[in-house]
Order: C-alpha cells, then sequence, then structure tokens
C-alpha cells in the first residue's frame, strides 16, 4: 500500500494558513484513494538547530527528529509544503532538514558520496506558495532555492522523482484558491 508522509513546513505552529488548508486537501484526496496518510508539523515539534559538522555527524539524534526519520522510513511518497521567505524556505524547515538528512540516516555515514541510496524509490511534491506571481519566481529569479532543495537535498539523499508546484500570489483571490485546493486533493489521490 503507499503511504504518503506531509511534512507541513509552514513556520507558524498555529493552523489556519493556506498552506494547512493546501496540505489538508491533499490528505483528502489521499485518504479518498485509499491511500494511508501521515502528517508531520514541523513547527509543532522541538527540535535544536545543528551548530558543527560534529553535532551533524554525531549519532544523537532528536527525538523529534527520530519521528520524522521513521515516518520517512515507512513512506513511499513525501510531500513537503512551505511559504517561500526571503527568496527561500524558512529557517526552520532548513533546519529541519538538516537533522532528518544527517549521513547517518540516508546512507553509510560518508557524506562525500555524489548521491546516496537508502531511500531511493521515494518520490517527492514540493509545494511552495508565494506573494509574487509564480512565473516571476520561477523566471526571473530562476527558482533558484526550489533547485537547489531538488538537486542538493532530495536527489543528494537518494529521493525521485522529485516533482514540484508553485502557487504565488498565495493563491489569488477565492475561486482561484478553490482551484488550488481542488489541484492538490488531485495530487494526493494520485500520490504525486
Amino acid at each position: 500500500m503507499t503511504r504518503i508522509l506531509i511534512l507541513q513546513g509552514h513556520p507558524d505552529p498555529a493552523e489556519g494558513h493556506f498552506d494547512h488548508a493546501l496540505a489538508d486537501a491533499y490528505r483528502e484526496g489521499a485518504e479518498r484513494a485509499g491511500l494511508a496518510v501521515d502528517t508531520f508539523p514541523i513547527a509543532q515539534r522541538d527540535f535544536p538547530l545543528l551548530r558543527s559538522q560534529a553535532e551533524f555527524l554525531d549519532e544523537t539524534v532528536p527525538p523529534a527528529i527520530l519521528e520524522a526519520q521513521e515516518l520517512i522510513e515507512v513512506a513511499n511518497h513525501l510531500m513537503l509544503i512551505y511559504p517561500l521567505w526571503m527568496g527561500d524556505m524558512p529557517a526552520l524547515v532548513k533546519g529541519f532538514l538538516e537533522q532528518v538528512f544527517r549521513p547517518s540516516f540516508v546512507g553509510d555515514g560518508d557524506m562525500n558520496q555524489l548521491r546516496h541510496t537508502r531511500l531511493k524509490g521515494r518520490s517527492v511534491r514540493i509545494v511552495v506558495t508565494m506573494g509574487m506571481p509564480a512565473p516571476i519566481y520561477r523566471w526571473f529569479y530562476r527558482a533558484h532555492s526550489l533547485k537547489s532543495l531538488e538537486r542538493n537535498v532530495f536527489r543528494f539523499c537518494g529521493l525521485g522523482p522529485v516533482r514540484h508546484t508553485l502557487i504565488g500570489q498565495s493563491g489569488g483571490d477565492d475561486a482561484s484558491r478553490t482551484r488550488w485546493l481542488e489541484k492538490m486533493r488531485a495530487l494526493g489521490a494520485e500520490a504525486k
């Protein structure tokens, strides 16, 4: 059975943002299709930021990060959603990814490899919401931070295929938001 893990990356622990509605719609679509879904709300978990290479390589992993790693291990598909902040993912999401994808989790502990294969076979959908129109981010800013996330985190750790959805102007008006919610339901049902 396909199992999906939704990584809710909105840094505000209070729910009610459009990112939360999008993730809920994705979950609804997946569950209607008979897929198993887990959600990990990053902002509601406590973990420190890594501050040295020694911490990154250390086997001691905080409980919240162990929980996320266990959910990733049983998932076939990951969906990460976050708002674009200052042209990139929020610092909380970056700190979370640094904690989760440590060498001890993604491979044999050697981060000098070109690519790891332990997590191979898991697909990823990245959903990024933003205030600017999505084409401006994609074409003018060249989606630099998104490309870096795809290549330097997910693909480096063996995950793929990696797909993305860019939602500009925070979803637009009510009709546009409704269309985005329906699109998320459809993507969830397909585990894409």
